[in-house]
C-alpha cells in the first residue's frame, strides 16, 4: 500500500462541531415553538416547513463531532437533498400515474 504524503486534512474543530450540532438541534427547537404558539397562522405554516428541513437537517448531527471534515458533512448533506428530491420526484409521479391510470373523468 502507497502511504499518502503531506499532512492529512484537518477536520472540525471543537467549537465547529458543537455550533453545527447546536444549530440543527436550535432549528428543530424553534420550528416546534413555531408550530405550538397559538398566536399566527404565517408561523404556524412556516414552522411546518422548518421542522420538515429540520427532521432532514439531523441527519447530519452524527457528522458533528470533532476531526470530521466539513467536506463529508456537506456531501451527507447533498446525499439526503438528492434523497429527499428523488423521493418527492417518485411520489408526483407516482400520483399522476394514479390520475392517469385510475381516475375516469365523469360521463
Amino acid at each position: 500500500m502507497s502511504e499518502r504524503t503531506g499532512t492529512p486534512a484537518a477536520g472540525m474543530s471543537s467549537r465547529a462541531a458543537d455550533v453545527l450540532e447546536f444549530t440543527i438541534i436550535g432549528l428543530c427547537i424553534l420550528a416546534l415553538v413555531m408550530i405550538f404558539q397559538p398566536f399566527e397562522l404565517l408561523l404556524f405554516s412556516i414552522g411546518s416547513g422548518l421542522v420538515f428541513v429540520g427532521a432532514l437537517a439531523f441527519n447530519l448531527v452524527p457528522l458533528a463531532v470533532p476531526g470530521v471534515p466539513l467536506r463529508s458533512v456537506g456531501m451527507a448533506a447533498l446525499i439526503v437533498i438528492l434523497l429527499f428530491v428523488v423521493v418527492v420526484g417518485l411520489s408526483i409521479l407516482s400520483a399522476w400515474l394514479y390520475g392517469v391510470y385510475f381516475v375516469k373523468p365523469p360521463g
